[in-house]
């Protein structure tokens, strides 16, 4: 998982296009203009960019845990199972 710094930016990056740059609690656009962000927002994005990553994480566990239990049984995998293998 990415660190929590990195998914805050990111969350900010989605609510407010014209940021490049944070430094502590505060956002800057190119020219170096604080930009207004909403904590509120910013916190429920970051929520949902964490909860996103982490359940695409939980799916490919499991699907290499399938892929597992497939070979080990012989049977054929799917495509996303047969994907996560690393040959």
């Amino acid at each position: 998982m990415k660190p929590i710094d990195i998914i805050k930016f990111e969350a900010i990056k989605e609510l407010y296009s014209n940021v490049v740059v944070t430094r502590g609690d505060k956002a800057f656009d190119e020219n170096d203009n604080e930009v207004a962000i909403d904590d509120t927002a910013v916190d429920n994005k970051t929520t949902e960019l964490q909860t996103a990553e982490t359940n695409a994480d939980t799916n490919k566990e499991n699907l290499k845990a399938s892929a597992k239990a497939k070979l080990i049984a012989g049977e054929a995998l799917t495509e996303d199972e047969a994907n996560t293998i690393v040959l």
